[in-house]
């Protein structure tokens, strides 16, 4: 971390032509401009454990997805057969191809159509593969990107996976550290408030006090953002613990706990909790749009302590948290972020959220996502 956040902003500004030539999908609640800015970034989509040998539906910024496995590759596709235009999710698959429930027309590897049922002797038009988009996997989760802006996809598949910005999960990788990774969880609200509702720490006394928070302690101690390439880091310092009620007999008397957060724009960020001696336990909040008005998180984690116990009960942990914040989710209004200042009130408990509004106006994002 190295540059205060009252200084300029040296996050990449966005070409507002790109806006003309947005691959609007039908019915799309995104604003042609902000969706085309949107487009250009990483977000998970699909669970890896969770795509085996059938079609897997998913949805990102508006655009219906198939998500399949064919052999080692996994395959994100516009969820439509380019035949007849039947959802391929409710087609079959084998783990090398899926088949749509209409015709039987079978895609593969990079969503090429291998077999037309009714012409098994002709060859095969180009014109029935499917429009597939970049995938990754990382952190047990299935990244996308709908607009490279490194290539064309896939000529330049190349380039393009190698050129990835994919956010970092720090600790992930280490010897000694536990890899979870959650379910997802659906919240009927925007991104951005999702993302702004996981960097705040001054709700934890009033939204979080039947899982870990004290009702008693809803003071914030300063603290002040710091610009990064990639958003912004904020180092946390207070004597609110994280462990479960019930179970902070096992912390320290007077223990200083530090949450260290790390905003990856627009959507994602990290949350590395400093426990008593020495445990590290990282949560990544990973918000990807489906829409302007629906948000699937997925929530990876790893920790160096209790490594011998159940994930269930982390499921189950962390469930029982963003259930909390989701509720308050989806009851805010309005709806979308509001991202010019002047429209909401402000207290210097805030100054996370100031900076995560700074930063996505620092995209080129409007002052409204939601159409």
């Amino acid at each position: 971390m190295s540059q205060s956040v009252s200084e300029s902003s040296s996050l990449p500004q966005c070409a507002a032509q790109s806006a003309a030539t947005a691959d609007l999908p039908p019915n799309s609640t995104f604003e042609p401009h902000d969706r085309a800015i949107l487009a250009r970034f990483w977000y998970p989509v699909a669970l890896v454990r969770e795509i085996g040998k059938e079609p897997v539906a998913a949805m990102l910024l508006d655009e219906p997805l198939v998500v399949y496995r064919a052999g080692e590759e996994i395959v994100v596709a516009r969820d439509i057969c380019p035949h007849r235009g039947v959802p391929l999710t409710l087609g079959t698959g084998d783990g090398e191809t899926i088949a749509c429930a209409y015709h039987g027309f079978r895609f593969g590897h990079a969503g090429r159509c291998v077999k037309i049922p009714a012409h098994p002797d002709n060859g095969i038009p180009r014109k029935m593969n499917l429009r597939t988009w970049p995938s990754l996997e990382r952190y047990g989760l299935v990244w996308v990107c709908l607009a490279p802006e490194n290539g064309r996809w896939p000529e330049d598949r190349e380039a393009i996976l190698a050129g990835a910005d994919i956010p970092d999960m720090p600790h992930w990788d280490e010897a000694g550290f536990q890899q979870i990774v959650c379910p997802s969880i659906d919240i009927r609200g925007f991104a951005g408030r999702q993302m702004e509702g996981f960097l705040d720490v001054a709700h934890f006394a009033f939204v979080h006090t039947e899982t870990f928070a004290d009702p008693e302690n809803p003071v914030v101690p300063s603290y002040m953002p710091v610009l990064t390439e990639k958003g912004f880091e904020v180092e946390y310092r207070s004597m609110v613990g994280n462990y479960p009620i019930g179970a902070q007999d096992r912390g320290k008397p007077g223990f200083e706990w530090l949450r260290h957060f790390r905003t990856h724009l627009p959507f994602t960020a990290t949350l590395e909790i400093h426990f008593p001696e020495d445990g590290r336990l990282v949560i990544m909040n990973a918000a990807s749009p489906v829409s302007a008005r629906m948000t699937r998180m997925f929530a990876p984690i790893c920790r160096n302590f209790d490594t011998d116990q159940p994930v269930q009960a982390v499921y189950d942990f962390n469930l029982r948290v963003f259930e909390e914040d989701k509720a308050i989710v989806e009851s805010q209004k309005p709806e979308c972020l509001p991202l010019d200042p002047s429209l909401e009130a402000h207290v210097p408990a805030d100054r996370s959220s100031i900076a995560y509004r700074r930063g996505l106006r620092g995209l080129g994002l409007s002052r409204f996502f939601i159409s």
